[in-house]
């Protein structure tokens, strides 16, 4: 699936489990932020501790369980754990020996949120065509 117009992209990822890892930037033309999907086998994690210069970072777990490490802090993540990183936290992910981890990780440039829903959203007189 992958439909655009003026305001928007929509795609499809596929089958996460598959591919390992899904970034999004291009699919959808992402302006604001990084967006990635991510599936790490049983008992296997990063390679690789890293950082970043300006881009927090937000992981979500959606499946599975797992540990996170970040500044030398280990602790364990599961289905429903979100953690925010500061762009110079050291950090890293693994998964549990037994089962894989699914997570969603985005990246935005750290300060840089003007405003979010309540200040940003605006509510229109029209409706959805499902709610006629």
């Amino acid at each position: 699936m992958s439909n655009t117009g003026k305001n928007y992209a929509a795609s499809s990822v596929g089958d996460i489990q598959a591919r390992g890892r899904v970034t999004l930037h291009n699919d959808l033309s992402l302006t604001g932020s990084e967006i990635s999907i991510n599936e790490l086998p049983p008992g296997v994690g990063l390679p690789f501790l890293h950082s970043h210069k300006r881009n927090e970072e937000v992981y979500i777990v959606v499946k599975g369980k797992g540990r996170f490490q970040v500044d030398g802090d280990e602790f364990e993540v599961a289905e429903g754990s979100v953690v925010r990183v500061d762009p110079p936290g050291v950090r890293c992910i693994t998964a549990d020996a037994q089962s894989p981890i699914r997570y969603i990780c985005i990246q935005t440039e750290a300060k840089s949120l003007v405003q979010f829903t309540e200040g940003d959203g605006v509510i229109l007189e029209t409706k959805p065509t499902w709610r006629k």
